[in-house]
Order: C-alpha cells, then sequence, then structure tokens
C-alpha cells in the first residue's frame, strides 16, 4: 500500500500552465496523448513543433496549423511525414522553401546545421561552434552540389569540405554561399574575404583574424566611401601613395603604419597627434628610435617627448 502511495506521489507530471518550466518540459519530454491535447487547447502548439518526441498524429496537426511560425518550424522535421508535400505548396514562401529542403533531411543533426542556416541571415555573428554529432562528408557534399541556395550555405559553412568545391562555392551566385564560406572554410580564397570584407562591415573582426586575411591588394580600395575600407586600404604596402591627408583620422592613423614612409615622413607624422600612435606602430621605425619612444613610454613622458600636438 505504501508503494502504491509512493508511485501515486512522485509519478512525473507537466507543470501546471504559466509555469516556468512548462514550456521546457513541453519542447523537449515525451508527452502523453492527454497533455499533446492540453497543448492544442491551450494555444501551446510552439513547443510541440520543436519537440522531437511529437506523435505523428499531432505532427500533422503542426503541419496544418493556422500560424505560420508553427508551419515554419516543422517544415524541415526528418520526421515529417506526408504532410511535407502539403507544406511545399504552403500559401507562405519560406514555409514552400523549407519544406523542399526537407526531403534532404534524414536525421536530426541535420536538421541542427539546416535550421543553423535557415534561422539566421547574412549578417549573424553568432559563436562557430561544430555539433556533438555531425552530418557524414557524403552529406555535407551532396549539400554543395544541391540546387537550393539554403543547403550550399550548409555546405559552405563545414570547415572539411574538400577543397575544389571551396573554388566552386567561392563563386555561387547565392551571395550567403560566399559569406559563410569566408567565415567558416580555412581555405576560403583571400579575394573571396576581402570582398565580403567590404561588402558585410558586421564580420569584419571576425575576418581579420583569419590568417589567410589578404595583408595586400587593397590598393583600389583607398577611394571607398567606407572609412574603414579606406583604413584597411591604408595599410598596404603596395598602395602607392598613403592617404596620409585623409579626412577621417582613422584612415590617417592606419597611412602612417604603412612600412613605404620614409623615415623623415614618420619624424613628420610622430608630432602629430592624429597621427603619431599609427607612426610609432610602422615598422620602417629606425630602431634607434624606437627605443627612444620606448624609455619615454616607460618614463611616463610618451607624449611630450615626441611633441606630438593636436
Amino acid at each position: 500500500m505504501a508503494d502504491s502511495w509512493t508511485r501515486r506521489q512522485w509519478r512525473p507530471s507537466c507543470p501546471p500552465i504559466g509555469s516556468r518550466n512548462r514550456w521546457f518540459v513541453l519542447g523537449t519530454c515525451a508527452l502523453s496523448p492527454a497533455v499533446v491535447e492540453q497543448c492544442f487547447a491551450h494555444d501551446e502548439a510552439y513547443p510541440l513543433a520543436r519537440n522531437r518526441h511529437t506523435p505523428a498524429d499531432a505532427l500533422a496537426r503542426l503541419a496544418r496549423h493556422p500560424d505560420t511560425e508553427i508551419r515554419r518550424l516543422v517544415a524541415t522535421r526528418p520526421d515529417l511525414g506526408p504532410e511535407a508535400a502539403e507544406l511545399r505548396q504552403d500559401p507562405d514562401e519560406d514555409v514552400r522553401m523549407r519544406a523542399r529542403l526537407q526531403s534532404s533531411i534524414r536525421t536530426w543533426a541535420e536538421f541542427e546545421e539546416v535550421q543553423k542556416v535557415v534561422d539566421h541571415g547574412p549578417d549573424c555573428t553568432c559563436p562557430i561552434t561544430r555539433p556533438a554529432t555531425e552530418p557524414s562528408s557524403d552529406w555535407y557534399v551532396a549539400c554543395a552540389a544541391s540546387e537550393e541556395p539554403v543547403l550550399r550555405r550548409v555546405a559552405a559553412s563545414w570547415p572539411g569540405l574538400p577543397a575544389e568545391l571551396v573554388g566552386t562555392l567561392a563563386l555561387d551566385d547565392d551571395e550567403e554561399v560566399r559569406i559563410r564560406l569566408a567565415c567558416h572554410h580555412p581555405l576560403a580564397p583571400p579575394r573571396l574575404l576581402l570582398d565580403v570584407f567590404v561588402t558585410r562591415p558586421a564580420h569584419r573582426p571576425h575576418l581579420l583574424t583569419l590568417p589567410a586575411f589578404p595583408c595586400t591588394g587593397r590598393a583600389h580600395l583607398v577611394g571607398h566611401p567606407d572609412p574603414e575600407v579606406r583604413a584597411l586600404a591604408a595599410a598596404d604596402p603596395t598602395v602607392p601613395e598613403p592617404p596620409l591627408e585623409d579626412p577621417d583620422d582613422a584612415v590617417r592613423r592606419a597611412a602612417a603604419t604603412n612600412p613605404t614612409l620614409t623615415p623623415e615622413t614618420l619624424e613628420t607624422l610622430l608630432t602629430d597627434l592624429r597621427t603619431a600612435e599609427g607612426a610609432a606602430a610602422n615598422p620602417s621605425l629606425p630602431v634607434p628610435r624606437m627605443h627612444t619612444l620606448l624609455d619615454h613610454c616607460l618614463s611616463g613622458a610618451a607624449t611630450p617627448q615626441t611633441g606630438a600636438r593636436r
């Protein structure tokens, strides 16, 4: 009798409506038919659409749900049945696109990789991480050859993609394919990294950390309207004349780091507070002068001793 009471007392149940943990349970745990019906009755279909344990009959109902977002969530699920064909005819374009991808998704690992792409735009700067369980290399290769841009974006995000496919995707017509390749693949061409730097400011901090990012070949960007791009070009040692008179302080400072500048020019730049920092970092600065500047820095009198002026 006591044992029977204990089992009844501690049997797991769904948290009540409005509780903090309810949606977590509804979105992750295997649910009884009664709880599933309760979700539909109380407009809680969203967590069911995310739940991998949602039964087939409930999934069919979700695929026909009046809320477009619910249909989007279920459209790429690997366990979706014949409803996928219906969703490919959905009134919503995004639902139709996701449903077209569904035939290429057979595992939850593949599903997760696709979701990383369809749920984020070209300027996404989420941390670049690899899944604990990764799809097969053959699947990524198949994605690279797909007619669906989303699947090619998935392939471009995989750092293990073979070099020949990297070369192909670097010329892809879809901009987001090229962006993802530049940000994720170690063999992305330097020219592509530079192109993405110019067109997508959100990715600039990450691109500058990549070993393949080009140090030269930027001269054509000296007249670019974006001062951050001009600053990148200003430090290129192949630039015939570093733009020391650019109206932007950051561009002048970057130009002052250009190793083509003569020691005499650097001495002049060291007297101007707007360019002194760049000139002091210039690798062409004579070593004795570097030591003098370092000595003044250590003594706490760097700026007065360089004679820098505003």
